[in-house]
């Protein structure tokens, strides 16, 4: 872990600065929107705008870096993202935050591509698990230091965008001057939909779902509080106690997921979101509840995203992980475009509660599939007691192609000899 700081802190210094700012501006959106009276569903949609860019952005943005090189393109995206800070409080209508909100979501995936290229390229097969980890935290810290900066001033005024502006911009100062040489940069050719799922059916449905929820937490956090009446300072504390979650429950969920039936986990977890979800729902009217529904939520569905991804892993040859990165991605950056949206209009129909309304269903339907699916194929890790699953590796939702496929690199590395894996394949047939 050590030498991974020391070769790449003015990296994830950047990082860290990045996510103060981008974590900032996602949960004032919901604040200053209701200060300006955007209805729900006009949030809603300008918090599915942010899911949009990005998911255009991923996919664009390896392009764009071979044509015109890492420093060209992180430096011109680094300088829309200031704009579009500075721009909201500006033009406050709500097509104008959408539009704004694609541009930043793009401009903030490229970077992200960008940032993640450099920090795989100063990462060794040896450490690349532990560079992972390093990511996932500073990413964490950062949102929730962010929230903290929610209370340092009037959300109706200027300041509160500005804040964000400067330190995205400062973000690239120890990125741009460090003496990390730019890599070589190249990605591979996603897999095909149909082929993934009938390799692992819930792994693609699962990432879908997990899309609905995270962009659920991250995007409509806010939004609720202003809609339940929470103080800045409530609101803050209770988007810090999703990441907190996140953070704290990712490495023991990750740790059982290398001594357990994945597949059993991944349904235990399910059932801790829906019941969390409840747990919301059943107590809105005590903050302290609230936050505990928080904590469980951000905890399960963090680490579910990374389980998901080994889980599918354990099913997929060496050569086809990293292909099936680009799939899950898209997959997941549907159902993050979607979440919002539904969220929004279950709040315009049963107020504040629809938002626990909306991730108990999504957990429930998620609970569901997983169950039948259990039904329907023998387990890869029960029978013979001679199949070792592939080492967990931390992602969060956020995650681009690049750090995904980093990912998909440390499993292919830690992964079973290939005969054992297709030998588990071939006597472990679907019950149909």
């Amino acid at each position: 872990m050590l030498q991974v700081i020391r070769s790449a802190w003015p990296l994830l210094l950047g990082i860290i600065l990045l996510m103060v700012g981008n974590g900032l501006q996602g949960s004032l959106m919901g604040i200053r929107g209701g200060i300006e009276q955007f209805s729900t569903i006009e949030l809603s949609v300008i918090t599915s705008a942010y899911f949009v860019g990005f998911l255009f952005g991923s996919r664009t943005a390896p392009g764009l870096i071979r044509r015109v090189g890492h420093v060209r393109v992180f430096a011109a995206l680094g300088s829309f993202i200031s704009a579009v800070l500075i721009l909201y409080p500006t033009i406050t209508e709500p097509w104008a935050w959408v539009l704004l909100r694609v541009l930043f979501g793009f401009s903030f995936s490229g970077v992200y591509v960008t940032a993640e290229s450099w920090l795989n390229n100063s990462s060794t097969n040896e450490n690349r698990g532990k560079a992972l980890s390093l990511y996932m935290i500073v990413q964490m810290v950062g949102i929730m230091v962010s929230q903290a900066l929610l209370n340092v001033a009037d959300p109706a005024g200027y300041v509160l965008f500005v804040i964000p502006s400067v330190l995205v911009s400062l973000s690239f100062a120890p990125i741009l001057l460090s003496v990390t040489p730019t890599p070589e940069f190249d990605t591979t050719k996603a897999m095909n939909l149909r082929a993934l799922y009938n390799t692992s059916p819930t792994g693609i449905v699962g990432m879908f779902l997990m899309g609905f929820a995270f962009s659920a937490l991250f995007g409509m956090a806010s939004v609720y509080g202003t809609a339940a009446g929470m103080s800045v300072a409530e609101i803050s504390i209770f988007v810090t106690a999703i990441f907190f979650g996140g953070l704290v429950l990712q490495f023991p969920i990750g740790w059982m997921s290398d001594r357990m039936d994945r597949r059993k986990l991944i349904l235990f977890a399910g059932v801790g979101g829906a019941l969390g979800s409840l747990l919301g729902l059943a107590f809105g009217g005590s903050f302290e509840m609230i936050l505990v529904a928080g904590f469980i939520l951000g905890g399960v569905s963090n680490p579910l995203y990374a389980l998901i991804i080994a889980y599918t892993n354990d099913y997929l040859p060496r050569d086809d992980m990293a292909a099936a990165s680009g799939a899950l991605i898209f997959v997941n950056g549907l159902g993050a475009i979607a979440g919002p949206i539904l969220t929004g209009w279950l709040m315009g129909n049963l107020g504040p509660p629809g938002f626990w309304v909306f991730l108990a269903a999504n957990f429930t339907l998620f609970v569901a599939y997983v169950a039948y699916r259990m039904t329907q194929r023998v387990s890869l890790y029960e029978g013979e007691g001679d199949y070792d699953a592939v080492t967990y590796a931390p992602l969060t939702p956020s995650a681009t192609p690049i750090a995904v496929e980093a990912a998909q690199e440390f499993y292919a590395d830690n992964a079973p000899p290939e005969q054992d894996i297709a030998a588990s394949q071939e006597e472990r047939v679907d019950r149909q």
